[in-house]
Parts: C-alpha cells; structure tokens; sequence
C-alpha cells in the first residue's frame, strides 16, 4: 500500500521532547483555529519561516482514484498550536488561513497535554481522536513504550479506551489497552490542576 511521506509537524524536532517546557526566548503557546482543510497548509509556512509550532498528525488509510494509500491527516481537525512571541504571531495571522488566534491562560498545562499527545502517537499504536471527551477514573500506564502517561480511561467491551486530554480544546487521543497495563493514581492533584486550567480558560 503506498504510504505518503510525513511532513515534519513539530518545530523544532525537539519542541516536545524534554521532561519539563523549554526556554524559548519569550514564546508563548498559542491555539490556532484554522479555516476548514488548511492545517497542513499553514504549518508547512511557519516551518519556512523557522516559527516554533506543533500540529498531531495521525495516519490514515484512504482511496484515491480507486488506489489504496495511506495519508497523515491533522488528530484536531482545524486546530493547530503555535509557540511563538507577537512577531511570530503575526506571522501566522498574515497567511490568511487562520480564523482566531486563542490566548492560552495555563502554559504549562497546555504544554503538559501536548507532550502526552506527541509521545501517544510517536509510539506507533492505533490513535483514535475524541471530540467529545467524557469523565472516568484517572490512571497511569505502567509498562510498554507509554510507561509514565497519565490520562482517563472510558470502558471499551472487553478492554479500556486510554484518553490522553487537551483540556483547553476540550478534545483528545485515545488508545485501547488491558486492564493489566493500568493502574489508578492519586486523583486529587490532579483534579485541582485541570480545574485550574480550566478557571484559566474562562
């Protein structure tokens, strides 16, 4: 099956890479809502204008002109995130593709949700976008490539949808896992930061 060529959706390669947010020289993250089917358009710009942006693609399987071919479509259908000060903004805003730039209250929880996104996807299991994310037991991965991620599980037949949360746009990513790859975690901190980064948002 032919497989399109992934364009580069993360720059730079290592925007989300570290453990902790990097020192970026008064960038702040941004959310760009984008016109209809031009997220791809917009980040293949900044990426020539060296401006700092993040766009989750997820690979899908489609027919073109009756040929099977397998293509990498935005996880967040006209959202893409952008790391930037006001004149890379303006940069953004001037490619006409863009229909509200978002201010983002909670940096780093923004920048906390992304990364889970980034290492889910680079971890090669089947990704599943969630556009209307529903409340469940907050838990942990034990084992496995996704070791460390913390995220809410919703029940799947016999096995649980793993839900990896980007809270200021109410949306997400889920995988399936057994239960034996989950453990419960201390919810209480947890809670008081998303509803503080949800009290941000207002």
């Amino acid at each position: 099956m032919p497989i399109l060529p992934a364009e580069q959706n993360c720059f730079p390669e290592s925007l989300l890479a570290a453990a902790t947010p990097p020192e970026m020289a008064g960038r702040i993250w941004w959310v760009l809502h984008t016109r209809p089917r031009q997220e791809k358009s917009l980040a293949r710009q900044l990426l020539a204008s060296a401006v700092p942006f993040y766009l989750p693609l997820v690979s899908r399987r489609l027919r073109v002109r009756g040929r099977p071919l397998t293509s990498h479509m935005p996880l967040f259908t006209s959202y893409l995130f952008l790391l930037a000060a006001r004149d890379d903004r303006l940069v953004a805003l001037a490619t006409s593709r863009v229909v509200r730039c978002l201010p983002v209250a909670n940096q780093e929880g923004l920048w906390r949700d992304l990364r889970q996104v980034h290492l889910l996807l680079r971890s090669g299991v089947p990704v599943t976008p969630e556009e209307r994310l529903a409340p469940g037991m907050l838990v942990e991965i034990r084992n496995g490539p996704l070791a460390g991620l913390k995220g809410t599980i919703l029940q799947a037949a016999s096995q649980r949808r793993f839900v990896v949360a980007v809270d200021f746009i109410q949306r997400g990513a889920s995988v399936l896992l057994d239960d034996c790859s989950l453990v419960p975690v201390e919810a209480e901190g947890h809670d008081r930061a998303r509803a503080g980064a949800r009290d941000g948002n207002r």
